[in-house]
């Protein structure tokens, strides 16, 4: 699929439930089991989020679950690398301050990749939107282990400030589960990402459909 395919409002609708993979968090069960699991749950969207391991190991993974994704109709992202997205005709991919920068990523993808992007200040995300970010990634929200290098807790209100100032949407994470994510969506976010809610939990179907309720209850409510 590309960027046409994925419209403004089908887009903030995908992002909902948006869950990341974690070789290490998943207990031994593969990224295909997982996802399988998650999107079984709700999930509306899937990042592979590939930090070790053989690139070849990543692309047949990726290939699994793009195939999932897209019998579901679930949106498709890779982590930091264009390069893997383009590779396996992903939906997009989510860069960082230190990835690619968007305009370089745009570049090379064109209108292939919905580009999501991690700021880490009001003055990125503005940065970003201006860039051609089709959507922000804001966090850690609560704080999160999952990532060492996510830095301290932004809290709910940075989510809200940088809601009211971008057009695109907004996604949160860190640190959230089904106990802690209607906030999240009462500050604007079209939806929240998690890692370990999904990925670590005994049953990650479960899991999902728990944070697919509290998310669809919550933005039924702010309309």
């Amino acid at each position: 699929m590309a960027r046409a395919d994925w419209p403004p409002e089908r887009l903030r609708q995908a992002l909902g439930l948006y869950v990341l993979t974690d070789r290490g968090l998943s207990r031994g069960r593969s990224e295909v089991e997982i996802i399988q699991a998650a999107l079984a749950g709700g999930a509306t969207a899937v990042q592979l989020r590939w930090k070790v391991g053989p690139l070849a190991e990543a692309v047949h993974a990726g290939r699994a679950l793009r195939e999932l994704c897209r019998e579901t109709g679930a949106l498709f992202v890779v982590n930091d690398r264009v390069d893997l997205a383009l590779a396996l005709e992903a939906d997009g991919v989510h860069l960082g301050v230190e990835d690619l920068p968007l305009e370089e990523a745009h570049q090379l993808a064109g209108d292939r990749l919905i580009l999501g992007f991690s700021p880490s200040t009001l003055d990125e995300a503005l940065a970003a939107e201006r860039a051609g970010a089709d959507y922000l990634g804001i966090g850690p929200v609560y704080g999160t282990a999952t990532k060492a290098d996510a830095g301290p807790a932004v809290g709910l209100e940075h989510v809200r400030q940088i809601v009211q100032a971008v057009s695109i949407p907004v996604v949160g994470i860190g640190g959230i589960t089904a106990a802690n994510a209607q906030p999240v969506i009462e500050a604007g976010a079209a939806g929240v990402a998690v890692i370990s809610a999904v990925v670590a939990a005994d049953d990650p179907r479960a899991a999902a459909a728990a944070l697919r309720a509290v998310v669809d209850e919550a933005l039924a409510g702010r309309r």
